[in-house]
């Protein structure tokens, strides 16, 4: 059984009609980010290369920022509390 959760961000908090994506499995986060002109710029991160994840609340939405041992980072803008604390709670750092 393969596990797989995907976080989508709301349209409403973003000025991108495409909004940000993370799919989460056991091996892997892949994060989507709007292009510049059209479609989805995809990165991923294996899950024992993650350093940090981190949840940045705002008034109404939160970011994610998922840090790796290499010293990347990767921030995913605009989603729901509830989703952004789920996120967190995956990998229970």
């Amino acid at each position: 059984m393969v596990f797989m959760q995907i976080f989508i961000a709301s349209r409403f908090w973003s000025s991108n009609p495409f909004p940000d994506r993370l799919e989460i499995d056991e091996d892997k986060v892949v994060c989507y980010k709007p292009g510049i002109a059209y479609g989805y710029k995809s990165t991923v991160i294996k899950r024992e290369n993650i350093a940090s994840i981190r949840v940045n609340m705002g008034l109404f939405a939160a970011d994610v920022l998922i840090e790796t041992y290499g010293g990347e980072k990767v921030i995913a803008s605009g989603f729901t509390k509830t989703d952004a604390k789920q996120v967190e709670a995956i990998f229970n750092f």
